[in-house]
């Protein structure tokens, strides 16, 4: 790590310099990035060159560049943070792994970052090379990894690094159901946030640290919960949901940033296609007394950085045979924003779910289940490339088949939906069947009118069911399946699948048909 931060345990001792009457700095942030080095179309999809010429994309690294760039002299004085997840979500990650986010993230300049639930995707190892070749911090506070012997060492709690004479306290967290999202393995130890920011706070606190701020990739309401159980921090900057907070855009989750006492909850949505820059004033006492900005969009208007552009293009040459194949038409785009596939029945998940179900229904399979969390992205009309597919489904997951019975089957619904109202990926999307979901109701007690084959739901029955082998093998709280009888979790990766059906069906029509039915 260099020397230019200190960890929280290095500033023993020390006090904090002496702050005047009225301090300002201005926090710069990103959140999950997921491999977007490249522009994204207005589906959060890879961008053709020919779109992004024409002024029609966002984002990508050399846009971020840029915004960066500005928006550090603008402010003279700056933290650049970033909220997790630059892991997963384009063949960028799938080849590169963490080796191109590093270089990246090291390019920019950033300050410190929180680790994310998919930053474990590959387990430790992986993590481990990207945190070595990092030039800053990533933080992690509510996670025991002392006996994990590939991380135990590598990853802090907290760190303080100082700016124009002061110093702050950043803490990391991750998502507490990390073990059920990823695949950190069996030697971390995830505990509750707000608990574990209240004694990296302490902490701090004990050695005159008063400027506090937390990255957490933990969502919008646990972001909250910790703001409210922990009134000494002063800024959190979030991830996980891919949460837009604005004060202009319509639609935004929230506005920017959300105030919880004096604690400034900011989250600038996901894939590079915005820039959170939030200005920030204490008084002498490190008390907040006014936070103002907006995210900035990264349209057109912001101009790509060339030299960024062209290593860029040059990361992108191995990926450019796989991606430009042309697997399908699409008659209309095919809508899989989280904000829908992880709340109702959508277009993606019913094309995925089919998909697979038409695979495997001469295999004795009744059913498939879809957790809308492997759903990373919608896709437009027209032609259909194998970088598209795989941008949707960049997890390199295979088809799980396996038997339960209905009462297991019903209790997997009832997970499903079980945290519909924080956006959670474990959201069914399925096929061969149909439910109702009170979403008022309390977990556990959702799900009703279940028909298999337009049959009510036999509890003693015994159903055969398609997935992937992380939802199989317990990934998104599905851990009924984990025992699952007769389990085949081999079958061919599902954006293969998936590319294949779209080949049969050609031109693809997207719909939807009331599968699922949703009251509040």
């Amino acid at each position: 790590m260099l020397a230019r931060f200190l960890t929280a345990t290095a500033v023993l001792g020390l006090s904090a310099g002496m702050a005047s009457a009225e301090y300002t700095i201005t926090i710069l942030h990103t959140n999950d990035f997921h491999a977007r080095f490249e522009p994204i179309s207005a589906y959060d999809s890879t961008c053709s060159a020919e779109d992004n010429e024409a002024g029609e994309c966002f984002g990508g690294s050399a846009r971020l560049v840029t915004a960066i760039e500005d928006a550090k002299e603008r402010a003279g004085n700056y933290l650049l943070l970033d909220g997790g997840d630059q892991f997963q979500g384009t063949l960028f990650y799938t080849y590169y792994k963490g080796k191109a986010a590093a270089e990246m993230m090291n390019k920019m300049g950033y300050d410190a970052m929180t680790v994310g639930n998919h930053e474990f995707d590959d387990g430790p190892e992986v993590l481990k090379g990207f945190v070595d070749s990092l030039d800053f911090p990533i933080l992690m506070s509510n996670a025991d990894i002392s006996g994990e012997p590939i991380l135990a060492g590598s990853i802090e709690k907290s760190v303080v690094i100082e700016r124009d004479g002061e110093k702050f306290g950043l803490i990391g967290l991750t998502p507490q159901d990390t073990d059920e999202l990823a695949s950190p393995g069996k030697n971390i130890i995830f505990t509750p946030p707000a608990d574990a920011v209240a004694a990296e706070v302490e902490r701090m606190k004990a050695n005159g640290i008063d400027k506090i701020i937390v990255l957490s990739h933990s969502g919008l309401n646990v972001d909250k919960a910790v703001a409210e159980a922990n009134p000494d921090v002063d800024i959190i900057v979030g991830g996980h949901d891919n949460s837009l907070l604005s004060n202009t855009i319509e639609g935004a989750k929230g506005p920017y940033p959300v105030m919880v006492g004096t604690t400034a909850i900011v989250q600038a949505y996901a894939y590079s296609k915005f820039l959170g820059e939030l200005k920030v004033t204490f008084d002498d006492d490190g008390v907040i007394t006014e936070a103002v900005g907006e995210p900035i969009l990264l349209d057109a208007s912001v101009a790509e950085d060339d030299i960024t552009k062209e290593r860029v293009g040059e990361l992108a040459i191995p990926l450019e045979e796989i991606r430009q194949k042309v697997v399908a038409e699409s008659a209309a785009p095919i809508e899989g924003g989280r904000d829908v596939c992880r709340a109702m029945e959508c277009e993606m998940g019913n094309l995925v779910a089919d998909a697979t179900l038409a695979r495997t229904r001469d295999q004795g399979i009744d059913v498939a289940i879809v957790n809308s969390g492997g759903l990373r992205a919608s896709i437009d009309a027209g032609e259909v490339t194998m970088g598209e597919v795989l941008t949707v489904l960049p997890f390199q997951n295979t088809l799980s088949t396996f038997q339960v019975t209905g009462d297991v089957l019903l209790a997997a619904l009832e997970n499903g939906v079980s945290q519909i109202e924080d956006g959670a990926g474990r959201f069914p999307q399925v096929a061969g069947m149909t439910f109702a979901v009170d979403a008022s109701a309390e977990p556990g007690s959702r799900v009703s009118d279940v028909m298999v084959d337009g049959a009510p739901l036999d509890p003693a029955a015994t159903y055969g069911v398609v997935s992937n082998n992380y939802v199989r093998n317990g990934g998104d709280g599905y851990k009924m399946f984990v025992d699952a009888a007769n389990a085949y979790d081999f079958g061919p990766d599902l954006a293969d699948v998936v590319a294949e059906y779209l080949i049969e069906n050609a031109p693809y029509t997207p719909y939807t048909d009331g599968r699922i039915t949703i009251s509040k």
